[in-house]
């Protein structure tokens, strides 16, 4: 099952669970976890993005040594709301990965990097380290956002 529906996602998943959160970007997917009850999220690894059967190998690793119970993928929208190219590849890759089993939940995250970016600039990370943390730790800010949302459904 993929939604954008939070109270859809809610209801596939009754006894809650842990969570991933990817940002899925061109070249790396940012990983994050969340706990059980659904708290607080937390970056996990990063994958550098090759053949999409390693990504995905990379990815059922990750949420078999987690016991992942759902994913939250971060959907690309353009300002005004609208599809764009990312958007589109995005959605795709979920679809890639229904067979996992898992519910899905596309979360919007149009403002979740430029969050993050800026929150490493005032911490005065120098750009190699921003390179280095700032895709899962946009998918900590995408899962955060969406756990928030869940807990209040």
């Amino acid at each position: 099952m993929i939604t954008t529906v939070p109270s859809d996602f809610r209801a596939a998943l009754p006894e809650g669970g842990r969570l991933i959160g990817l940002d899925v970007g061109t070249k790396t997917i940012g990983t994050a976890l969340c706990d059980a009850g659904w708290s607080f999220a937390s970056p996990a690894q990063l994958i550098r993005r090759t053949k999409f059967t390693k990504d995905k190998a990379a990815l059922v690793e990750l949420i078999t040594a987690q016991q992942v119970r759902g994913m939250v993928i971060g959907l690309p929208l353009n300002l005004d709301g609208t599809d764009s190219p990312r958007t589109q590849s995005t959605r795709a890759f979920a679809r890639n990965l229904e067979d996992l089993g898992f519910p899905i939940l596309m979360w919007d995250e149009r403002w979740s990097t430029v969050a993050v970016e800026r929150t490493l600039i005032e911490q005065d990370a120098s750009r190699a380290k921003r390179a280095e943390l700032i895709d899962k730790m946009a998918a900590a800010y995408i899962l955060q956002g969406a756990i928030d949302a869940l807990v209040n459904t």
